[in-house]
């Protein structure tokens, strides 16, 4: 180890300074033991321009590794994403056409329901004009009855009349005759 004084001239200084010769070499003795301590825990977390440069090199290639490893992964899971985006196309595909069947599907209910209720409407109509023609012929049926019964009453009131005008004819006749 070199040591970046002179241990010698430390040591006639103590001297000079009032230490004994034996003294001064015990505490240069000491400081260069102290100084000895400090450097090796110093030394032991230094490392050397060679070995620097060989973690370097190694945390580099870690570095490195790394990067590939994230490319690789960001790829597969790209991938994943874009597989599962597809997946998600086809399902949601699948339920709109679901959908438009379901919609297909309550239109034709709708529709025949539709008319199916026309057809009850018009049946329902049909059913009335017949109940109205039925009544109308009814109706005519009583007229025509009501006509001819008027009618046969106008004949017997006119049989009567005439009857009865001939009655009185003959009796007028008759009492002319007495009479005259």
């Amino acid at each position: 180890r070199r040591l970046f004084f002179d241990t010698h001239a430390l040591v006639c200084l103590l001297e000079e300074n009032g230490f004994t010769t034996q003294q001064s070499e015990v505490i240069m003795s000491a400081l260069v033991k102290i100084m000895d301590n400090n450097l090796d825990m110093i030394y032991k977390d230094m490392v050397t321009k060679v070995q620097q440069e060989i973690a370097l090199q190694q945390v580099m290639s870690h570095i490195g590794g790394v990067k590939k490893d994230m490319i690789i992964l960001e790829k597969s899971e790209f991938s994943a994403l874009r597989s599962e985006n597809e997946k998600i196309k086809l399902e949601l595909q699948q339920i709109k056409k679901q959908v438009m069947d379901e919609i297909t599907k309550v239109r034709a209910d709708n529709k025949l329901n539709l008319n199916l209720e026309k057809s009850r409407v018009k049946e329902l109509h049909a059913q009335q004009d017949r109940a109205l023609t039925q009544t109308d012929r009814k109706i005519d049926t009583e007229v025509a009855d009501l006509k001819t019964m008027l009618e046969s009453h106008k004949l017997d009131n006119i049989k009567y009349l005439a009857g009865s005008v001939f009655t009185c004819l003959t009796v007028a006749l008759g009492f002319y005759r007495l009479w005259i």
